[in-house]
């Protein structure tokens, strides 16, 4: 895995075709923005306090339209109010500069006399655990940790997306248990608590309606919203559900191992994203098995990533 995975820890500039807002102002009329899967989460700060919030949906364009996104951005910018001078967005996604130019663009047309920094989302994530070095988790609709150690290195493991990988993610919790369910059918297996859940959830009959459902109806959201059923299974007793729970525990400790070797470090993790937020026995079972790989410092996100821009301003990372 190499040192650097994203091109910079930053990318940063001024907004297309102008000559950029003012930087170093401090946390004072400023835009924070988390861009996932499913939503776009912005803040504005005004003389150092939060003066605005707004949510809307996804505005990454690996997962929604070019035009869903930038109606996305709009709806933000029109809640957060006008007179913005610096945007500070974390993104999946972002991996490339021409993935940060592409963002920073959109961004620009919301808001063109702003200075637009662009940050992968992980970095929020380490910053609202008010950590400037470590290991960052996101567990959500997707999965990936990223890491920067106290040299500046960095390392990277997964993010890949759904199509190459998101294990441990709600999106592939999510699938799982449809695939668990196709499987128990196949074998003449009673559904269990799990398939039932699933088959009732999706308003089928028949696990086989699920195969045309999952390939041409519902997206990825969809899926990952069904995630809770595997843990809600898995509290009710169902070992294959349980099975699904285990391996995703399993990979998302396998993402967190891989950046801690490559960096030599062994924390703090940060872990965010909705799946882990919301499901205690994902907490409970990924913190044992951390600790058995040496990972002490483990904490969970207890308020929203966007509000690492703050930490970020103030540590002069951006």
């Amino acid at each position: 895995m190499p040192d650097k995975p994203f091109p910079e820890t930053l990318f940063t500039g001024p907004a297309a075709g102008k000559g950029g807002g003012a930087v170093g102002i401090g946390v004072n009329d400023v835009v924070g923005l988390d861009i996932g899967g499913t939503k776009t989460h912005g803040v504005r700060w005004s003389g150092g306090k939060v003066s605005a919030e707004a949510k809307s949906g996804s505005a990454n364009v690996q997962n929604v339209t070019q035009a869903e996104a930038a109606g996305s951005l709009a709806e933000i910018f029109a809640a957060l109010g006008g007179n913005v001078r610096r945007v500070v967005a974390g993104s999946g996604g972002v991996d490339t500069e021409s993935d940060a130019a592409a963002l920073r663009a959109l961004i620009a047309e919301q808001v063109p006399d702003a200075h637009i920094d662009v940050v992968h989302d992980t970095r929020l994530i380490l910053a609202a655990g008010n950590a400037a070095t470590g290991i960052a988790v996101i567990a959500g609709t997707g999965s990936v940790a990223w890491g920067l150690d106290a040299e500046g290195r960095q390392a990277r493991s997964g993010g890949w997306g759904y199509l190459l990988g998101d294990e441990g993610s709600g999106y592939w919790v999510g699938r799982e248990a449809v695939r668990a369910t196709l499987r128990r059918y196949n074998r003449a297996e009673p559904l269990g608590v799990l398939g039932e859940a699933v088959l009732q959830a999706n308003e089928v009959q028949s696990p086989e309606e699920l195969i045309a459902l999952f390939h041409r109806e519902s997206g990825r959201r969809h899926w990952a919203g069904q995630a809770h059923l595997v843990f809600d299974a898995a509290r009710a007793g169902d070992r294959v559900a349980q099975g699904i729970v285990d391996d995703g525990v399993r990979h998302l400790c396998g993402l967190i191992t891989d950046v801690g070797s490559v960096l030599a470090i062994r924390g703090p993790v940060v872990i965010g994203g909705g799946l882990a937020v919301h499901q205690p026995a994902l907490q409970n079972l990924l913190t044992a098995a951390l600790a058995a790989e040496g990972f002490d410092e483990v904490r969970f996100l207890d308020r929203d990533p966007v509000y690492g821009v703050d930490f970020l301003l103030r540590s002069g990372a951006v």
